[in-house]
Parts: structure tokens; sequence; C-alpha cells
């Protein structure tokens, strides 16, 4: 089950967003709770991140961001993740398959997004659920505490 986040998620979010196993394939850098919370605060209004879960259970987030205009039919998604503690045990697959679901509810011809060309497991799930690569990023995404880009590559699921 898919549901917008509500401000009692902080910590689940920043959880997820400042884990190890993580955080090198999200936007932020590691940062702590103080500095998150404007984030969180933001994203929170904007309406745009949501949660997956099941029997209960908080298992993964996405961004899921519609573009505007020409370009509405569109929607970026981002910030995907499930808890490690959950991986491997088909979630994602099934989180992807009701963002597609969300995605067609919404009348979107298309959701985009974009994956560290490392990020081989993503990659391939993406792929599972009718994702298809589009082209390379070149030096898209800096790791500050690495000191280093990483390349991405551009896919998108066309309805």
């Amino acid at each position: 089950m898919i549901r917008n986040i509500k401000t009692n998620d902080f910590e689940l979010i920043y959880g997820l967003y400042m884990h190890p196993e993580i955080t090198p394939y999200l936007l932020y850098e590691m940062m702590d709770r103080i500095s998150f919370q404007p984030i969180f605060d933001e994203l929170l209004e904007k309406d745009i991140i949501y949660i997956y879960q099941e029997n209960g259970s908080a298992i993964g987030m996405f961004k899921l961001i519609r573009l505007q205009h020409r370009s509405s039919h569109i929607a970026y998604l981002g910030g995907l993740a499930i808890h490690p503690a959950f991986g491997g045990k088909g979630y994602g697959k099934k989180m992807l398959e009701e963002i597609i679901e969300l995605g067609r509810q919404m009348n979107l011809l298309r959701i985009e997004l974009s994956a560290a060309v490392i990020n081989n497991k993503a990659i391939s799930l993406y792929e599972k659920v009718g994702f298809v690569k589009e082209g390379i990023l070149k030096k898209y995404t800096w790791l500050k505490s690495e000191n280093r880009f990483l390349d991405e590559v551009m896919m998108a699921y066309l309805y």
C-alpha cells in the first residue's frame, strides 16, 4: 500500500535517506536530524513523497513529482528506497508495480528516473517492471564525501 508521508514519519524518512547502504544512491549527503528537518518539511509541504507499507510495516519510500505544462503527462520518480532489512524479498518489485498503477490513476504517459550506472541491482529491478534505458548522463551525481562523480542511466516507463 502506498500513502503520503505525515509529520510523524520524520524518523522513518530520515533513517532511509541517511542509511549508509542507501545514501550513496540518493540526493543528500549524510547530515544530522536538525539539518534534515527543513528538507523533510519541504517534502511534506510539496506532498511529493510517499511511504510503501505492507501489513502495517513501512518498507520503503519514493518521490513522484509530476512535471508541468507541456510535460504534465510525465512524472519523475526519485528517492526510491527499500529499507535493507526488507531487501531481497520482492518488496521493491511490488512497490514499483504500485507506483506504475498510481501513475496510471494520475493519467501519466511516462515515468522517468535515473540510477547510478554502478547500481546494477536497481537497474535490473527497474527493467523487470518495464522501465527501459534511454541514455547515460555523464558526471551527473556528485558524491562530496567520496570526492567523485557518478554517471547515471536515464530510464523511463511508458504507458
